[in-house]
This record gives structure tokens, sequence and C-alpha cells, in this order.
């Protein structure tokens, strides 16, 4: 089979003002970004909420392995599965992020007969979007900064400076800084982190803003630091609030592109649902809702991460809760989890040793692991379609020792997906699942039951997702995440929503800990505060908020000839 990259290059794409025709967007709604890219303006975005709203559905994952399990395929395959059926479908899923695109995964456009068109140019910095968010956040910085060397009236406390700076690559020499060396002309001497882009508040505020309004208002929230008096500073107060909101004017717009088979596909928001809430944008969101019978996004890694927080603070601040969950799982990554492979949980095993049949592996796993994600998103009366996404090497066998351990959990149905290798044609049955599970959930009117109940202190928050979610025994806050609980509790905030910072390799906070480890204590080492988007961020154990590059990072393969052609990339 031919490399991704190929697949791609060898597809002919339609003029995007052809794509948006089949949503019932006409040329005056786009804001061209070359032949095959738009964005949609805002006038055509602020008639969103009219009318007739389709089924949202949401694609997620068991815990991610070094194998892949193909969310973002079965996501892209599923809307093209749909739109073979006949029926008017699109999607919408998470931009790329420069981190990992040079660092491990090298592309997050899909893969095989299931990507998202043009390519190159979404993995490669495409509309700006998350350079104009680095640019917003970086502003505030450089104001924050700036006001501390001009004589700092807002009377902020050195030791309690809230806001980091953020950079979109992978890059742990920016854990932690000092700034302001060499001098009193460049500025106080403090230590200063940097997150990764996509952990930015300003992408979160981006991704759950409903409008601009909802944005400016939220960035003016943004807390940057504790007075000397013990109050919150914030962006409004520093007076950079609409200096930002300016830099965000048209990332806030939607993205318009299509996938290999020439269906309408929207990318928006930021990755990352290990540290960030990893979820596509509210409003990319509502509009193909508007235009859409059918609309299929995804959430970051595994259902523990970007599903939880789908549910717990995307489908909160939006009003709306998916119709359908699809959660995606592979034959090898139960292997995995059911201790089928010499190398453990670090390393990818030799192709035979992957490829071989291990039915009994295969089993244990899913009996842990997959039973686990199962019955925590059945819990929420919100259908569950469990979706197998079928290797060459699988064999009937592995399948249907999946599919038992998945109905037993409480999936609705199990479905074979094959959308890499055949694309549409091979969503086609899940597709159908899809559909009948959505028709039967309008049909029931079964209420939508939470993880986590809504409006509950922080502290009884990060409790029952680490009890009820993760399998943990309690949870151990560390002493400063302690006073920083009390400092919520005096500013009236500590009843935000949570997002946890943890490993996406387990359900526990060590990353080896496979299937579904139960009755250990999660340490949560640190509070953070983002105000303006609206929740509480919880650092469990040693996760990192700015990842680091592996050993070899996916740009040692990466190149350019001497036409301009990439070589080496996305494959």
């Amino acid at each position: 089979m031919d490399s991704d990259l190929d697949i791609a290059r060898k597809a002919t794409t339609r003029p995007v003002e052809e794509v948006a025709e089949r949503l019932g967007l006409e040329r005056n709604d786009l804001i061209l970004q070359g032949s095959s890219m738009a964005k949609v303006s805002w006038d055509r975005l602020k008639q969103a909420g009219d009318g007739k709203q389709g089924f949202l559905i949401l694609v997620t994952s068991v815990n991610p392995t070094p194998f892949g399990e193909g969310k973002t395929v079965t996501t892209i395959g599923l809307n093209q599965g749909l739109n073979r059926r006949g029926h008017n479908a699109t999607c919408v899923i998470r931009e790329p992020s420069m981190g990992p695109v040079f660092g491990i995964k090298g592309g997050a456009a899909g893969g095989g007969f299931s990507q998202v068109l043009p390519m190159e140019e979404i993995n490669l910095h495409f509309t700006g979007d998350l350079h104009a968010v680095t640019m917003a956040h970086n502003l505030c910085s450089a104001m924050l900064d700036n006001h501390l060397h001009r004589g700092n009236n807002l009377n902020l406390d050195l030791n309690r400076i809230l806001w980091p700076r953020v950079i979109d690559m992978n890059d742990r020499s920016l854990r932690e800084v000092t700034i302001g060396l060499g001098g009193k002309a460049n500025g106080i001497v403090r230590t200063e982190r940097f997150d990764i882009t996509a952990a930015s508040e300003v992408m979160a505020i981006l991704v759950l803003s409903k409008d601009y309004a909802d944005l400016r208002a939220r960035l003016g929230r943004i807390a940057l630091g504790v007075s000397t008096d013990g109050s919150l500073v914030t962006a409004e107060d520093l007076g950079c609030a609409g200096a930002m909101a300016l830099l965000l004017r048209n990332a806030l717009l939607p993205n318009l592109v299509q996938t290999l088979e020439g269906d309408p596909a929207f990318i928006h928001g930021g990755p990352f649902a290990n540290i960030a809430h990893g979820n596509s944008s509210i409003i990319g969101d509502s509009l193909a809702l508007s235009c859409a019978d059918y609309v299929v996004t995804e959430a970051g890694f595994g259902a523990d991460m970007g599903a939880e927080k789908a549910l717990q603070i995307k489908a909160q601040a939006a009003g709306k809760v998916p119709d359908c969950l699809v959660l995606n799982v592979t034959v090898r990554s139960m292997k995995l989890h059911g201790d089928g492979f010499s190398t453990g949980g670090g390393k990818r095993p030799p192709k035979e040793e992957l490829e071989a049949e291990n039915v009994e592996a295969t089993r244990a796993g899913a009996a842990t692991n997959l039973r686990r994600h199962v019955r925590n998103l059945s819990s929420t009366n919100v259908p569950v379609v469990v979706s197998i996404n079928r290797f060459a090497s699988d064999t009937d066998a592995e399948i249907e020792a999946i599919r038992e351990e998945a109905v037993a959990a409480g999936a609705r149905e199990v479905v074979v997906f094959e959308g890499h290798a055949k694309g549409g044609e091979g969503a086609g049955a899940l597709a159908d699942a899809v559909v009948e599970a959505c028709a039967a959930h309008d049909a029931a009117g079964r209420p939508y039951e939470p993880i986590v109940e809504p409006g509950i202190p922080a502290d009884q928050t990060i409790l029952r997702v680490a009890t009820n979610v993760y399998g943990a025994h309690t949870v151990d806050f560390s002493p400063e995440a302690h006073k920083t609980l009390e400092l919520l509790r005096a500013w009236g905030l500590d009843n935000l929503p949570v997002c946890m910072a943890k490993t996406q390799y387990s359900f526990s906070h060590e990353a080896t800990e496979l299937g579904a480890p139960t009755g250990f204590t999660l340490p949560i080492r640190e509070l953070r505060l983002n105000s303006g988007a609206g929740f509480i961020v919880a650092i469990c154990g040693s996760m990192m908020t700015m990842p680091g590059l592996p050993i070899r990072p996916a740009a040692m393969d990466m190149d350019m000839d001497e036409d301009g052609r990439l070589t080496g990339v996305f494959s």
C-alpha cells in the first residue's frame, strides 16, 4: 500500500467552493485560503444556531499505544462512510500541532484512504490558527513583563505569577527558564516556564468561545497572577485582552477542507487531551450541525482523557451533548493491554510478534481496558458503538474476542472498520450503526447522566474522576495543591470544572500500568487556574505541559527537493 503522502498526492481535490455547496454554503460565506482551503465568514457563523440541528457523534478511543489506534482515521472514514450511504454528513477535527508533527506522530490529517486534504498544508502551518494563539498568548506575557519593568502598579507578587509563555514545538529545555538576565534594561529577573501552544489557556478559550463577544470576555478573565493583597490580577486589569482578541479575530473562524473522497470537513481547535481538553471548537461544531444531518467529531487520546473532557467541559460550555459515542479499538492495542508482547508497554515489539495471532492476550486486554472504557461511557446514557479498526493481520477469532467483551460491558453494537484501506466503503457498517444509534437515542429520550455533577467543589470533582473513571482508590494533593485549593475557595472559583493533566497511556498516572489498574492513589502535584477558559487544570504525577522530543524525532527524516516538494514526511 502506498504511503499516506503518496495517496494524498494522487488524489484530485475539488475547488473548496464546490465542497462548500454540499453543506449549503455559498461563495460569499467563504474566505478563501487558496483553491482547496477556506475559512467560513463571521456573517455565516452568526446564522449557525438557526433552524434544525443535526446529530453529533463523538469518536474516542481506548488508551493509546505505540502502534497508533487510528482515531482520526476513524473520524474521517466515518464521515466518508455516512456520505457514501447517502447521508448529509461532515466532520470537525482538531488542528495539528508542530510539536507532534516533528516529534513522534509525523502528521495529524488521518491516513490511508481516510485523510483530509490538502494534507501537506494542513500539517504545516495550515491557516495559521496555532500561530495566532501563540502570538496572542505571548503578547500578554510581554505586556506582563513590561508592566513589572515599568513599576508594577498592579502590585503583582513576583512569586505568584501564574501566566507562562508558549511555543508550538516540543522543547523540554524551556520547561523552566530564568528571564530578565543581563541588567536592569532587560526587565525583572524571575523564573518562567513555557508550555506547548496546544496547552495554552488561549487555545482553550478559542475552542470554548461561542462568538466574538464570548472570546473577548473570556480573554479579559484570564488570571495572570496574584497581587500582594491576595487578589487576582487579570488580563483586563493589564489592558491587553483587547489586543489579544484582535490577534484571534481570524483564528476564531473555522477552516473548511475536504476528505480524500471530496466530502466536506472542518478543522478547528487544538489537540493534546493529556494536558489540555483536546477537543475541536464549539463554534466549528455549531456551524457543522447547522449544515449537516450528521457531524462527526473527535476527542484526543483515550476516552478517559478527551471524551471525559468533551462531556465534562466542552458539552457544558456548548450546551450540546453528543448523540452517540464511537469507541475506537484495535486488536494490537488489546494484545498490549493483555500483556501479549515481550517488550511490554514501552517499545514496539518485532513485526512477527505484533502480527501473530494471540486470542488469549486480546481477550485479556479487552476484558480490562476496553470493558472499563465502555462502562465509563455507557454510564452517561449516551449509546456506545465500538469500532474495531481492523489491520490485515487481525484474525476473526481475535475480532470475536473483542466483540464479546464489548457487548458484555454494555456496548450497543460492535462493528469492524476498514476505512484506512478502503475509505468510505470500509466504513459502511460503522455508518449504519451510528445512524441507528442516533435514531434510537433520539426516540428513547433518556436523559444524559454526567460523570460528575457540575458545580461541585474541585477537590470532589478530582476525586470522582479519579475513582469513577480511572479506578483509583483515592487522591493525594501535594502541599502546593492544597494551598491552591484554599485560594480557589477564597476567590469563589473552586466549583469550576477540572481538566485533568495525566499520562494518556494508562488509566493511572503511571504510563506503564496497562489494562485497567485499580486501588492506586492518584497524586495531584499542582493545580492551575484557567479562569478565562472556565476550568481548573490538575497536574497528575510527573506530567509535563511541555513535551520533549524522542530519541529520533520525525523531523530527522524530513526534507525538501529542488522543486520544493516535501520528502520523508507524514508517511
